[in-house]
């Protein structure tokens, strides 16, 4: 029998040239298809290219609390959403929320910030809720914590629509003004994957892994469970606020319905398809799950195969992706990477990638 998958791959190490290319070449390439899509490219490629940085955000942030803790929330459009609100309410111009929010507090009524506070305060606002609940809710453990956090995402949903005064209700919050550009996405993008990096490598990170394979034992060398669940989320909510201001400064007009189920399920596959507790596995979901979306949405219309013609199959993008997030469960449920991290400093040395796509042995 052929034990070559169980045999351990032997991985030369890199040169010094390499490390540097393999670190430099990712970041010089996303410079330039950057520059190429903001100065040449359609408004569609443009807008599929913000929609892929953002969903980036979302995807390493979620997974810095699913995947470094084991702790599985289905709550974290919620923070989006309040990032998106807050943020907007404090950029909308003072002009436009006379009349759109006319019933805001006058302290808040006469206050127009610029974006980059705008998006901190909407980032610590989400975490601020973070921490609220996350004290009572992170003692859970298992399917508890997901539903918690699912019932904290409708509570959200239903504060958002029926806080009037500063949200619009059920009614279409519009005349954010458009500052998100592809560079700010882009920016805040490496931002929150340099951030996932530093926490999973301090002591932090190695305690929220330790309690995520065993707690009694990492409670008996006294890793303090309950604190690095909350680290873990805090850091997160932070993340998926900036993620929910971003895209809010970028839709422009959205609604309480927005940040609901659909998205966070789109989150969810893309965090599972590449797999969970790796942060490259963060960024390969979200380019899989984003384009293949894209193309499978542009055939829905029907197209042609030489003499044989496809009528069009609206709604088959979403079958398509159910029954690819099914492979995915069935076939590799680790995800792509299940749980690996791809080094950079190690991307001009060929045996290296045999040892990432290689399945784990379980």
């Amino acid at each position: 029998m052929d034990d070559s998958l169980s045999r351990p791959v032997s991985v030369a190490q890199p040169t010094t040239w390499q490390r540097y290319a393999g670190v430099a070449t990712p970041l010089l390439l996303l410079l330039l298809v950057t520059l190429y899509i903001q100065g040449a490219s359609s408004a569609y490629i443009q807008r599929v290219w913000i929609i892929l940085g953002l969903d980036i955000i979302l995807v390493a942030s979620l997974n810095l609390f699913n995947g470094f803790t084991g702790v599985f929330s289905l709550g974290h459009v919620g923070f989006m959403a309040i990032g998106a609100y807050v943020s907007a309410i404090l950029t909308l111009p003072l002009e436009k929320k006379a009349i759109n929010l006319p019933d805001l507090p006058a302290w808040l009524a006469h206050i127009q910030l610029g974006f980059f506070p705008a998006i901190l305060i909407g980032g610590l606002a989400a975490t601020l809720v973070a921490l609220a609940i996350g004290r009572p809710v992170l003692r859970l453990s298992g399917h508890y914590v997901a539903v918690a956090t699912l019932a904290f995402l409708v509570i959200v949903r239903v504060i958002l629509i029926n806080a009037t005064p500063y949200t619009r209700g059920s009614r279409t919050f519009s005349g954010t003004p458009a500052y998100t550009t592809v560079w700010w996405v882009y920016g805040w993008a490496l931002v929150t994957i340099y951030v996932a990096w530093r926490v999973l490598r301090s002591p932090y990170g190695r305690a929220m892994l330790a309690q995520r394979e065993d707690r009694a034992a990492a409670r008996s060398v006294g890793v303090r469970v309950l604190r690095s669940r909350m680290w873990a989320f805090g850091i997160s909510a932070f993340l998926t606020g900036v993620a929910g201001a971003l895209w809010g400064h970028y839709i422009l007009s959205f609604s309480p319905n927005a940040f609901y189920f659909a998205e966070t399920f789109s989150i969810i596959t893309m965090l599972v398809v590449g797999g969970m507790g790796s942060i490259s596995g963060s960024v390969i979901g979200a380019i899989l799950v984003v384009l293949l979306s894209e193309v499978l949405r542009n055939l829905e219309g029907g197209f042609s195969l030489g003499v044989v013609q496809i009528p069009p199959l609206y709604g088959m993008s979403q079958i398509l992706m159910a029954i690819l997030f099914i492979g995915i469960l069935i076939f590799r449920r680790e995800g792509l990477l299940g749980g690996r991290e791809i080094d950079l400093t190690k991307l001009f040395v060929v045996d290296y990638w045999r040892s990432v796509f290689r399945r784990k042995e379980v």
